[in-house]
């Protein structure tokens, strides 16, 4: 039995040290996008870049004799739920999602939801002046012509331009308290919080934060995702479909 995982998440990393530990004589592989320098390695086998869209990596399905593939890419990764729909119908492989829920407000939270990080531009500086944007490096251009509002921005690697006219960049990697979450607004002076609804709880504590000091979120929607693609929301049923596939 061959997994290939399309990584780069916390579920994938749990998903390759989970199939490992039930099944050690099940090869497993994670591939990478490479977009971080120094990212945390899974286990088992790993490789790094792309595949050359939907035809290369149905391509690379026949050749690495995957038995099931896996997406478990980060929910705005978009391009490569498609491409991994299209290459597990071509070249006849099992596919399932897993794809961790999305953040749910609680009582007191006050979200705004928009579909895109250009209408979160647009929409920013009528709620606030010092903004917290925690969009990943690759979203920044998007508020590089917001000239009237101060961004605090948190990346895992340091950013390239553009970048916003008023900006501070802090280099962190999640998991984050909402103890250390709280002091930054507070140093920082923000007003505002804007963030992608990636989900999970690495990076969940700066909503809390935001909820408690009454401060406004900008949330971006997450994207359309392939139709007719499973999808579950845990490691554990990811591991008991693949025992169903491999009979």
């Amino acid at each position: 039995m061959h997994v290939l995982i399309l990584g780069g998440t916390t579920e994938a990393r749990r998903l390759a040290q989970a199939l490992r530990d039930a099944h050690p004589e099940w090869r497993v592989t994670t591939s990478l996008a490479g977009r971080v320098a120094r990212p945390l390695l899974p286990a088992g086998e790993v490789r790094t870049g792309g595949f050359g869209g939907a035809e290369g990596l149905a391509r690379a399905l026949r050749e690495l004799q995957v038995d099931a593939l896996i997406d478990a890419t980060h929910p705005f990764a978009g391009t490569i739920s498609f491409h991994a729909a299209r290459a597990a119908a071509t070249a006849h492989v099992p596919l399932l999602a897993l794809r961790r829920p999305g953040w749910v407000p609680a009582p007191g939270d006050d979200w705004h939801g928009v579909a895109s990080l250009e209408a979160a531009a647009d929409r920013l500086p009528a709620l606030g002046r010092r903004a917290f944007l925690t969009v990943g490096r690759l979203g920044l251009p998007a508020f590089a012509g917001v000239d009237d509002v101060f961004f605090l921005v948190r990346s895992v690697d340091a950013p390239g331009p553009p970048l916003p006219s008023r900006s501070e960049v802090l280099l962190a990697r999640g998991p984050f308290t909402v103890e250390g979450e709280r002091a930054l607004l507070r140093e920082h002076r923000i007003d505002v919080l804007v963030t992608k609804d990636a989900g999970g709880e690495a990076t969940a504590a700066k909503l809390v934060a935001a909820r408690e000091a009454g401060i406004p979120v900008l949330v971006v929607r997450r994207p359309a995702v392939p139709e007719g693609v499973a999808g579950v929301g845990s490691v554990g049923e990811v591991v008991a479909w693949v025992r169903g596939v491999g009979g």
